[in-house]
């Protein structure tokens, strides 16, 4: 998955993100999702997430999908 839509998204998904200082770069940041900032359904760059340890970032990968 991509991270582009909300539904696939949860608390405690693993997932990597780019943080706003990496966009240029485009390095992830791996983590678990800890809240969804995005409200709306779907994002063309990603759903904006908190992970636990607080980094803000949007979703570009999805690592587990149980």
């Amino acid at each position: 998955m991509d991270g582009k839509s909300r539904k696939d998204i949860y608390p405690g998904l693993e997932v990597d993100i780019i943080l706003k200082k990496d966009q240029r770069s485009g390095k992830l940041t791996r983590g678990i999702v800890a809240s969804l900032l995005t409200s709306a359904a779907f994002h063309s760059r990603g759903i904006k997430v908190r992970l636990e340890d607080g980094q803000i970032g949007r979703v570009a990968a999805v690592m587990n999908d149980n």
